[in-house]
């Protein structure tokens, strides 16, 4: 090797040391002042102390009498914590790899039981306590191979021993305090010595899994205040990089609900330090965190489904939403509150939450103090870029637009960069495929977590671009590490975002940009903008859909519930548009949804006069 290689191999080198280190340097930290000492001097001495304590039960009981919000919320727990009874108790029953489901289970049973039991101390409740304590303290682990069960079982512990405050038999205290140090802490600290991915994770698993030590970090902090305090210290310097996620506008690369599952960690942890040591080390104010709400919300359309991108759920629960409800008592806005939601008839509401109960705590301390109104044009920067039109408030058409950037490799990720969701007069006209069950995949051996280019992942529908309604080159896959950027963005009457699609593309296409626009209240233009390389040969847009379809000169038109959509090719006219029937899949393995169809016009390079090719689409309803 010659001096002059090595000179640049060291150079190459060194760029990439000084750009990681620059990045890491860049990560916002959380105040952490843990230590034995600092530990043993700030703990609170008395119990419940975990997202409650004295001061926030006595505001709690004060509010139940007269805020209706609580007693309705308050009576659906009383009908889920009665149902408990007609159950057997929980047994380590494994789902695949996961022993996920009992542990959630034993979370959503302590949060009804216990804060039950708070309000009342019925002795019946604090014997079923017990019965469900002692179940799964007997269990041989907690299936530390899948962290999120050790983690979820922990809060759950933690909580049946905290919100008892002392009522349980002290043989089970004993018990449980045991489990939590031996099938929940000592697992995340392994003898090699080497820290668990999940400790500095990027992801909802680093959220979850400290959040679930944190809980039983503090139940067992008298008994074990070094364990406790180093566990304590390595989540408050490991959550950063999973809450880093949601910098800078506070879009949730994941999903939204994803969002829920992860920041209902999140505020459960800020919360747990806020009522044990009187702070919550800069979750508040951590950059994107706060402004994450405002994401949540405006991914609830009109129809009541999500905009649905990445592995997130089709619809919504027609309950109010707890973990969003944590924003509104630290901001104040009542737009994060969501009252009507919350006052459904208590026997309506069915199986609540897991974390209904801990958030009882904060319904009980929200104070209205603003009135918001959700923007009708918003951008979210970050790893999974989106940008939301609407009608705003009272719009008579519902109008609705999702659109995203992002790649396949982002955590949760599809090759759905450019894609986008409509809505308009309450149908869903473009759709996304949404998630699928994973435990189905990974029994069949499928791979499903690997991202790389060739990854069997991709040939899902749910996964590839050719199940999203985006722009494909030459029938082949989005480059999975190529990273689709918004490049602008206008308000105003008729708003526009616009994202750079080349990185996507590859070298299959030169350039390629696509724009959106809101052009009227019931239409929306999508232009293509792209720049032909000696690899392009076939140009394909793409429209997911689950509405009837007739296919008519110069477009198709779309027909569900009674309503119509026109597509108009505004660009080809000559070109007839395309049908492909997706209802069943190509895969057996792949999600089967009624009525699925792709709707493509197709431009062969060949028919392009030069290098440069423009396609306009238009979607206009009644």
């Amino acid at each position: 090797m010659s001096l002059k290689t090595i000179f640049i191999l060291a150079c190459v080198s060194f760029f990439i040391f000084a750009v990681t280190n620059a990045k890491a340097q860049e990560l916002p930290k959380l105040d952490n002042p843990i230590s034995v000492e600092y530990l043993k001097k700030n703990l609170s001495k008395s119990q419940p102390r975990l997202v409650l304590n004295r001061k926030l039960e006595k505001n709690l009981k004060k509010k139940l009498k007269i805020d209706p919000v609580l007693q309705n919320m308050y009576s659906a727990i009383q009908l889920n914590a009665e149902s408990i009874f007609d159950e057997e108790l929980l047994t380590r029953k494994m789902v695949g790899r996961r022993l996920l489901g009992t542990s959630r289970e034993m979370l959503y049973r302590i949060n009804m039981l216990a804060f039950v039991y708070r309000m009342e101390k019925d002795d019946r409740i604090l014997k079923r306590i017990n019965d469900e304590v002692l179940a799964v303290c007997a269990f041989s682990d907690w299936n530390p191979s899948h962290f999120l069960d050790v983690a979820e079982m922990s809060l759950a512990v933690a909580l049946a021993l905290d919100w008892t405050a002392g009522d349980l038999p002290q043989s089970t205290i004993e018990m449980a305090k045991q489990a939590l140090i031996e099938k929940g802490l000592k697992p995340s600290w392994p003898e090699s010595g080497e820290p668990l991915w999940w400790t500095n994770g990027d992801n909802n698993w680093n959220q979850v899994c400290n959040g679930g030590m944190i809980a039983a970090a503090i139940t067992i902090a008298e008994d074990e205040p070094e364990l406790a305090a180093r566990t304590i210290s390595r989540a408050l310097d490991g959550l950063p990089h999973a809450m880093a996620a949601y910098m800078p506008d506070g879009v949730y690369p994941e999903g939204s609900t994803y969002w829920y599952y992860g920041t209902s960690f999140s505020v459960t942890i800020a919360a747990m330090l806020e009522s044990t040591f009187g702070s919550d080390f800069g979750h508040w104010d951590f950059p994107g965190f706060k402004e994450s709400a405002l994401f949540r919300v405006l991914t609830n359309a009109p129809s009541g489904m999500y905009y649905n991108f990445a592995d997130c759920g089709d619809r919504r629960s027609e309950n109010g939403d707890l973990i969003l409800a944590w924003f509104a008592m630290k901001s104040g806005n009542e737009l994060f509150f969501e009252r009507e939601r919350f006052l459904r008839p208590a026997e309506d509401m069915g199986k609540l939450t897991r974390l209904a109960g801990v958030a009882m705590v904060w319904l009980a301390q929200f104070e209205k103090d603003d009135n918001a109104v959700p923007p009708t044009s918003w951008k979210g920067e970050g790893s999974n870029p989106i940008a939301i039109f609407t009608g705003g408030e009272n719009d008579p058409h519902a109008y609705y637009l999702g659109t995203k950037g992002g790649r396949g490799m982002v955590n949760h990720g599809n090759m759905d960069g450019g894609s986008f969701v409509f809505e308009l007069n309450g149908v869903r006209w473009v759709v996304d495929p949404g998630n699928q069950n994973y435990n189905t995949l990974e029994q069949a051996g499928f791979d499903l977590w690997n991202k790389s280019q060739n990854s069997q992942r991709w040939t899902l529908l749910t996964k590839n671009n050719f199940g999203h309604s985006t722009i494909s080159i030459n029938n082949s896959l989005h480059r999975t590490e190529g990273l689709v950027t918004i490049l602008d963005f206008k308000e105003g009457e008729q708003p526009e975002g616009s994202y750079d699609m080349t990185p996507a593309l590859g070298g299959v296409v030169t350039k390629a940009t696509r724009k959106f626009t809101k052009e009227s209240p019931v239409s929306v233009l999508i232009e293509d903008d792209m720049v032909k390389s000696d690899k392009t040969e076939l140009i394909t847009w793409q429209l997911m859909t689950t509405a009837d379809v007739e296919i008519v000169d110069g477009g198709a038109v779309l027909t569900q519930d009674g309503k119509t959509l026109k597509l108009e090719n505004l660009s080809h006219p000559e070109l007839m548009v395309s049908l492909v029937s997706l209802d069943p899949t190509p895969l057996e393995l792949d999600r089967q949804i009624p009525g699925l169809k792709r709707i493509e016009l197709r431009i062969p390079a060949w028919t392009i006069d030069g290098d440069r090719a423009k396609i306009k689409v238009r979607l206009i309803g009644e």
